[in-house]
């Protein structure tokens, strides 16, 4: 039988978004697929070497009530549903979102996305970093993590084209 093959497009690039692609392909991998990922557009920031840049916006987001990582049982339950014209007018809203986030993440005992990124790596998952949005946005090679490889929709094509599922992310 032939290895199965997941080809995924990752085109979003915040903290909340960085996860399903990671986790897909570490599964996949697992599970004995053959898996590539194209990083295009704002995914690009998923490959970058300093993970820090990669926060949530709840901004615009309603299915994202934030609910407090910490606090009575009673406070953590509440949906804390801010309306987007308070999000936008109060300064350091995003921080605030990503901390929350990062901190509920850590409760819960979730992987974070520099340690699924280096499993995929491990798991031998094939990066491919589109190289016009690269250049397009300006980054430098030496922004990214080693072992990319850089190419167009082409080169993705060639294996998404044979692949038994592909996913927009």
């Amino acid at each position: 039988m032939d290895q199965k093959k997941l080809a995924i497009i990752a085109t979003k690039g915040t903290l909340d978004w960085a996860y399903p692609p990671f986790i897909l392909a570490s599964t996949a991998a697992a599970l004995d697929y053959e898996v590539q990922i194209f990083f295009t557009f704002y995914g690009l920031q998923l490959l970058r070497k300093d993970m820090s840049v990669l926060k949530v916006s709840p901004l615009g987001n309603p299915g994202m009530p934030m609910k407090m990582p910490f606090g009575p049982k009673w406070f953590r339950g509440i949906n804390w549903n801010i309306p987007n014209a308070v999000q936008s007018l109060v300064p350091g809203y995003e921080s605030v979102a990503t901390s929350l986030m990062k901190q509920t993440i850590k409760n819960n005992g979730v992987a974070t996305i520099p340690d699924l990124r280096e499993m995929c790596q491990e798991a031998d998952v094939k990066f491919i970093a589109c190289q016009m949005t690269v250049e397009l946005f300006g980054f430098e090679h030496g922004d990214f993590i080693d072992g990319l490889e850089y190419g167009g929709a082409a080169t993705f094509f060639e294996f998404a084209g044979e692949s038994d599922i592909c996913l927009y992310i």
